[in-house]
């Protein structure tokens, strides 16, 4: 199949990869109809109307330029399916909440109900793409689901396409890329297809930044990438705790190691912890997979980078109570920051989460402001998190979603900041600090408030890494 073919694009999947993805591939190939589909008849209304299902820096610019053009968002799967000769299979993979592999393992269900659907459907030749992040040799699955289920005359070629992508920058990551990575079978067949879907990308991403590989290579890069970049972040943050002992500042040693070019700078940047969908849950995929291979002391190393992630935040909660006088029980605090990071308002396994409910079991009165995410989503995430629903029905009275950072310092004890959004920069803390009770605490669980001026301003001012003591 040539790019001559290639006409139409389905892509089954509406959430933060699919959307982002497929849109930006309708704005730079105007000539290809892409249709992105989903179950879920309220994203795809949400994806059809001014208010976007997501919030990433750039989309909304992107989907009104292609939207109704050549940029379709519907329910319709079957249809979309068997016009399309190219299939992104972009859903979710969580990881496994029951059963073997419970807690590491991901939950591959949607992956085969997405197989099935194209077998079930579709005729003639298809090229499918994994775009969902997968355990090492999913294709072969996924190639026996399709091959025993598929009508006569009818051929598939699967490739592997991981995304990379960082939320709150997707649209600049994939409109230049640091690489596109392209796995598929060592076949002539392969091989075709393979160029096939490079021709697209070749519409704006240099040849130079599109990589080919073998099936399971390919699978297993996306793993392993987000594995190394984690392991980054935990190795700055355990290295953090050392320097808070020895009065050193984690900045300067992360400056120090991070001008030698063998290491490099980035993902140096000390915290309360890391989140999002994919660290935390590809780390555990890569662990239980380790050990269905027997490889237990690889499988240890890498579930040492998740436990100094979750040391991290239950040392921060430990410091903000030590510093409140050894309890917090009925005290007021002020959260700023729900996302898992800034430029977003995805909360999935954000360290906000535990830090609520560290508080929470303590008996603090929370007061919550994030400016993307929802009061429902913060309702959603607390109940999730908690340790029993008796639990939760305690805390309830607890949590207060608040519409603004002032009105949420009303009357606290302390601020405890866990997201980087730039907004909290600007604020007129002397106004924060005039509403505050006294001793007045901020905690900076990211590093990005001016200590000098807020002590200057009469705070007792907590960098996480720096002078916690």
């Amino acid at each position: 199949m040539t790019l001559n073919n290639v006409k139409n694009v389905c892509c089954i999947g509406a959430g933060y990869v699919g959307g982002p993805t497929c849109s930006v591939l309708a704005l730079k190939c105007p000539d290809v109809k892409v249709t992105i589909v989903d179950l879920n008849r309220a994203r795809i209304d949400a994806w059809n109307s001014e208010k976007l299902p997501i919030y990433e820096p750039g989309l909304d610019d992107v989907v009104k330029k292609c939207r109704g053009k050549n940029l379709f968002f519907s329910t319709d799967i079957d249809d979309s399916i068997n016009k399309a000769e190219l299939i992104f299979v972009s859903v979710n993979t969580p990881t496994k909440t029951f059963g073997m592999g419970k807690g590491r393992a991901a939950d591959l269900k949607f992956i085969e109900s997405a197989a099935r659907r194209i077998a079930e459907v579709t005729t003639g030749h298809k090229i499918i793409v994994e775009k969902s992040t997968v355990p090492v040799k999913s294709a072969e699955s996924l190639k026996k689901i399709l091959l025993s289920n598929c009508k006569k005359n009818t051929s598939f070629q699967i490739l592997s396409n991981p995304e990379f992508l960082a939320e709150g920058t997707a649209i600049m990551d994939l409109l230049n890329p640091d690489r596109i990575l392209i796995g598929g079978e060592e076949t002539e067949d392969g091989r075709a297809a393979m160029a096939t879907l490079a021709s697209l990308y070749r519409r704006w991403i240099p040849e130079e930044k599109i990589l080919t590989t073998n099936l399971w290579s390919s699978e297993l890069s996306k793993l392993t990438a987000n594995a190394f970049l984690a392991q980054r972040i935990s190795s700055i943050n355990s290295i953090s705790a050392l320097c808070e002992a020895t009065g050193a500042d984690v900045d300067e040693v992360a400056k120090a190691i991070g001008t030698d070019s063998r290491i490099g700078p980035k993902f140096l940047k000390a915290s309360v912890g890391f989140g999002g969908s994919c660290f935390q849950k590809d780390i555990l995929n890569l662990v239980y997979l380790c050990e269905s291979y027997n490889l237990t002391e690889v499988a240890s190393y890498w579930q040492a980078v998740i436990d100094v992630n979750n040391y991290q935040k239950r040392r921060f909660v430990q410091h903000v109570i030590r510093k409140l006088f050894n309890t917090v029980t009925g005290k007021k605090i002020a959260i700023y920051g729900f996302a898992f990071k800034k430029d977003t308002g995805d909360t999935r396994e954000s360290p906000s989460i535990d830090i609520c409910r560290y508080l929470l079991e303590e008996g603090a009165q929370l007061h919550i402001y994030d400016p993307k995410v929802t009061r429902q989503q913060v309702t959603a995430d607390l109940v999730d998190s908690a340790v029993s629903q008796e639990s939760y029905e305690e805390s309830q009275g607890l949590v207060h979603v608040c519409q603004g950072p002032y009105e949420a310092v009303e009357g606290s004890h302390a601020i405890v900041l866990c997201t980087e959004w730039d907004e909290f920069l600007l604020y007129d803390y002397q106004k924060i600090y005039d509403k505050m009770l006294k001793p007045a605490y901020i905690f900076d669980g990211r590093k990005i408030l001016n200590q000098e001026k807020l002590e200057g301003i009469g705070f007792h001012c907590e960098i996480i890494g720096k002078n916690f003591s």
